[in-house]
């Protein structure tokens, strides 16, 4: 009988949380990764590089909250496909160096993945990195079927804007692949079909020119899998 009550406290409880979870204000400036990281969260990758081309390193930080709670991810587009899952949400951070501090230019809550979106290879996250002023998300998963995303931003317009990203998959066991690399400021596309061990002469090269108006940034392009460029075609 105690058993029984304890867990439908503990139901209860983790369902009150669940729905009354909030996503923090970040604190806007510290000097250490340790003064800028909020309660209950933990930082999971992080990176130092020039970002804003003034000599300086800066930082970017991806946060991840201590318990899972209920968040709805989109599928397929930025609106209507939403699904509710139970995941631990992930913040990406952004500070600028500013004398002796960081100062915080970038909060986004939903374009890192989260530990379960890898699908049986587990967590897709893979570690940040920044060169030439441009910040550099890579992720990774699937199953038989495996799929590597790479999306490069740079600052510029005072936003974040996607100037380049590859979405490339491929069969574990046939090697079949199909790799697709876009640069979005000159608004090519390169596809590569074949197999994975195969040189480039191998392969069938193709070069498209891509049609767009503007650039997305985090705020237009909310997270990975949610731009269709084509038919069949997400990003």
């Amino acid at each position: 009988m105690k058993i029984g009550l304890i867990t439908l406290l503990l139901f209860c409880g983790t369902a009150t949380f669940a729905q009354s979870f909030k996503y923090p204000i970040l604190n806007p400036q510290g000097k250490t990764i340790k003064s800028l990281i909020p309660a209950q969260w933990k930082v999971i990758d992080s990176v130092y590089g020039d970002l804003n081309n003034d000599k300086v390193e800066d930082l970017a930080l991806i946060y991840e909250f201590y318990a899972a709670v209920k968040e709805n991810r989109a599928y397929g587009d930025n609106t209507t496909e939403l699904i509710t899952e139970i995941q631990r949400p992930r913040i990406l951070a952004v500070y600028f160096k500013s004398g002796r501090s960081y100062k915080l230019v970038t909060q986004n809550n939903n374009f890192i993945l989260r530990s379960e979106e890898g699908g049986s290879m587990g967590d897709p996250l893979r570690p940040l990195a920044i060169t030439d002023n441009v910040l550099n998300l890579a992720f990774e998963g699937g199953a038989n079927w495996r799929w590597k995303l790479n999306y490069s931003f740079k600052y510029q317009d005072k936003d974040w804007q996607l100037t380049k990203a590859s979405n490339y998959s491929y069969h574990s066991g046939s090697g079949d692949m199909n790799s697709k690399r876009y640069d979005f400021v000159n608004k090519k596309r390169i596809i590569t079909i074949g197999k994975i061990n195969n040189k480039d002469s191998g392969n069938e090269i193709i070069e498209q020119n891509l049609t767009f108006k503007t650039l997305r940034t985090f705020s237009s392009f909310k997270k990975p899998w949610t731009w269709e460029l084509g038919p069949d075609e997400f990003l």
